[in-house]
């Protein structure tokens, strides 16, 4: 995949493509380098002449110019590939029945309300037809149809849950769609060797430009949001530099500078530069080793599925379109019947324009071997047209917030087509759900998140506005009725203050939300309090480790209503700016609190903080778990006595309730009362440490290992599933036993695996904290 001449790259004119023959690699060297002895600099750079561009006749021409359909047919067949494996993973078909479990009080969040799933077999059915439409497209089989398949499907259950949209899912819809009007068939298919008009034929060079030009909006535009003042300063993604992957930087750099120049300024100039560092020949390979790079850590940094394989995929895209003839061409002969074509030289198709050869090109067996010129059609220009619009769209769209408003929150739009990945990150401190019955006044509370599996409404006002409604059609059930809704929702967003995000005195089942409207009843972010950031920092760290501190800002004529827990002994509140009220509930006593002051709140009860200030005020409460405090005291000492007994230093025998340190714990000791729940406690997080370590020690080969084992069962259980569901769409419901017979046989893991799976959310977070 070496970089070559812009010309090949861009879709090299019908006489050079003509010419293509199996030479040596250094004849092909010597052929590729000749014509730009001849050519203009602006045709070695950009592929074309600015005669090119010069009219609209010469535009459709040049982008329907015949080009090598190989490494469109080779992206084709690894992007199906990835979305055959995104769709058993992070699409969600190993747990579909989860989801979509029929009969189950769920409340869902479409983009558009009319939206429903179909009931729990049928949405399995969806599934595997969006499965075949991607193995269809992987293999160019039925290549148009597989493409309807994939596309339908996939936007369906895109729409259906906006709770999981984000960017890349995004980027799959866009690109399957892209696919769709291409002929991405006619290299590597089932369909060339079905039909040999389709075999090895061209393709215009407006599948290569839209591919390219997605590929650079994805770049470009995420950097270009990665300007914002949070991502520059280095709070947009802190906790990143603390990850294992970092450990060489921290050789010559303090965690402070990785963060700030590695993780923010080395992912904002990427961005920023890669899709011109891909594009030119000379700085290919060394945009190849960063982009590569990078998306290998991103796999390795978050849980975004085939996301980073996908950026990896397109990157050859921007090389010859030629290239995987030459890549191939390198294998023994034995394997070229199940390889890609090497050669021929790809024939004639009715989808480009082919131009006159130019007098004195060639000899007389040339010119009879050369395609006869065309002009470009009408289904040329709709093309060409086509191709101009849709760039242009996709450079509006991630600025088109002004148009839907109602969408915009602290930050705007829904998070899914603006490219702003990983800008914004929020922590959620308290959140209250309030209902009052409308007949009879009576006042209650909700568990946040109760009839729906999502979190991400929190952040979002139109989603807030379904929720709402939905919890209003569900709640009559329990003899709630005309249910008024309120939410109290304390976010904070880069290490902010944690604030409202919406007003709490707001009945949201009946405010009014519009798409094009801006949100009456979303709060403002006080980005005017942003510098308050720096001094968070000295706060924080001039605390001990067993003291935590949350930073409040609220708005005048609101309060907080909050509960200390009996864990938390050591609690006070102290104002940084404005003034508060703090009443103790339980003694009906208020304090008056200005800047600089502060208070003990007692443990055990509620009380109230009150902003009566004319401007927002800033607080923050100070508090240490005292229960955790004495465990981890508790655990010092038991781990200095398990160390004495095991090196011979602790002469006197242990009691009954401590043999445990030495004999360890079993399951079946795991509930007797005779060990003191301390040790037992104690034994646990050791043994849960321990294998943390083990884990993070473990060799290459273990760690494949129980990655493989992990998706197989994944993927197994989502298959078995499937085959479940469409039996039943087929032959109707077996008897109950013999569907949990299979249910279970479905469920079914590996031994280790099974015994490991409660513990892998703790592992992970204890993972993080180390």
């Amino acid at each position: 995949m070496e970089p070559g001449a812009r010309d090949a790259t861009a879709g090299a004119p019908y006489v050079e493509a003509s010419r293509v023959k199996k030479k040596s690699s250094k004849e092909n060297k010597q052929t590729t380098l000749a014509p730009s002895e001849q050519t203009s600099t602006m045709k070695r750079l950009f592929g074309f002449e600015k005669e090119d561009i010069s009219s609209w006749h010469r535009l459709v021409c040049l982008l329907n110019r015949p080009t090598d359909p190989a490494s469109l047919g080779i992206f084709r067949f690894l992007f199906g590939m990835l979305m055959a494996l995104d769709i058993t993973q992070e699409r969600g078909l190993s747990h579909l029945d989860y989801k979509y479990l029929d009969g189950a009080p769920v409340c869902r969040f479409p983009l558009f309300n009319f939206l429903k799933p179909l009931p729990m077999d049928w949405m399995f059915f969806v599934y595997f037809v969006m499965f075949l439409g991607a193995v269809g497209i992987m293999l160019g089989c039925f290549y148009r149809l597989a493409c309807l398949m994939f596309i339908s499907t996939y936007w369906y259950v895109f729409f259906l849950d906006k709770t999981t949209w984000n960017n890349h899912s995004y980027l799959y819809g866009l690109i399957g769609f892209q696919l769709t009007l291409m002929d991405a068939n006619r290299y590597w298919s089932l369909d060339g060797l079905r039909n040999p008009r389709k075999r090895n034929a061209h393709v215009p060079l407006w599948n290569y430009t839209l591919l390219r030009t997605q590929i650079f909006i994805v770049y470009f535009i995420a950097g270009v949001k990665k300007l914002d003042a949070d991502w520059v300063e280095g709070y947009s993604m802190k906790y990143l530099a603390h990850h294992w992957l970092f450990e060489p930087f921290k050789l010559i750099l303090p965690v402070e500078l990785i963060s700030l120049m590695v993780v923010h300024g080395g992912g904002l100039i990427l961005d920023l530069t890669a899709g011109y560092l891909l594009f030119f020949d000379a700085t290919r390979p060394v945009a190849f080793f960063f982009v590569s790079y990078f998306h290998c850590m991103n796999s390795q940094l978050f849980s975004i599925g085939m996301f980073s394989y996908t950026m990896l995929a397109t990157s050859p895209l921007f090389c010859y379109p030629d290239w995987p003839r030459r890549f191939f061409g390198h294998f023994p002969e034995f394997l070229q019947p199940i390889l890609p074509f090497v050669s021929p030289a790809p024939i004639s198709s009715s989808s480009c324009v082919y131009p006159k050869p130019p007098s004195g090109s060639g000899g007389q067996q040339e010119a009879h071997a050369a395609p006869k010129p065309t002009t470009p059609s009408f289904k040329h220009k709709f093309r060409a047209i086509f191709t101009i619009l849709y760039i242009m769209e996709q450079f509006f769209l991630p600025y088109s917030h002004f148009i839907t408003q109602g969408y915009n929150n602290w930050t705007n739009g829904l998070y899914g087509y603006s490219w702003d990945m990983m800008v914004h990150a929020r922590s959620h401190q308290h959140v209250k759900i309030t209902y009052r019955d409308g007949v009879t006044g009576d006042v209650g509370y909700l568990n946040p998140g109760v009839f729906t599996q999502s979190r991400r409404w929190k952040d979002h006002g139109d989603m807030l506005k379904q929720y709402a409604t939905c919890l209003s059609e569900n709640l009559p059930q329990f003899n709630i009725s005309d249910p008024e809704i309120y939410f109290d929702i304390w976010v904070s967003i880069n290490d902010r203050f944690q604030q409202r995000i919406f007003d709490p005195r707001v009945d949201i089942v009946k405010a009014d939300w519009s798409p094009f409207r801006p949100n009456s009843w979303l709060m403002p972010l006080l980005v005017d309090l942003s510098p308050w950031r720096t001094k968070f920092e000295e706060i924080e760290g001039s605390l001990d480790n067993q003291t935590e501190v949350v930073f409040i800002a609220d708005f005048p004529g609101l309060y907080l209503e909050n509960y200390v827990s009996e864990d938390l002994g050591n609690t006070s509140v102290q104002v940084l700016e404005g003034l508060v009220n703090v009443e103790i509930v339980d003694e009906k006593k208020n304090y008056s609190l200005q800047p600089g002051e502060k208070m003990q709140i007692p443990a055990g009860g509620y009380h109230k903080v009150y902003t009566v200030s004319e401007g927002p005020s800033c607080y923050m409460y100070i508090y240490v778990n005292t229960t955790e405090a004495e465990l981890q005291k508790n655990f010092t000492k038991l781990s200095e006595l398990q160390e004495k007994v095991r090196n011979g230093t602790e002469t006197e025998p242990l009691p009954p309730e401590l043999q445990p340190l030495i004999t360890g714990l079993d399951d079946q000791d795991s509930d007797s009362s005779v060990i003191d729940p301390v040790v037992r406690i104690f034994l646990k997080r050791q043994k849960r440490m321990q294998e943390v370590k083990k884990r993070r020690e473990a060799s290459l080969i273990e760690r494949f290992q129980r990655f493989a084992s992990k998706k197989y069962y994944s993927i197994r259980r989502g298959f078995l599933m499937t085959a479940i569901a469409l039996r039943n769409l087929a032959v109707g419901l077996p008897p109950l036993e013999q569907l949990t017979r299979e249910v279970a046989y479905a469920n079914m893991k590996e031994p280790e695996t099974e015994t490991e799976a409660s513990q892998d959310e703790r592992l992970k977070d204890e993972e993080v904290q180390r």
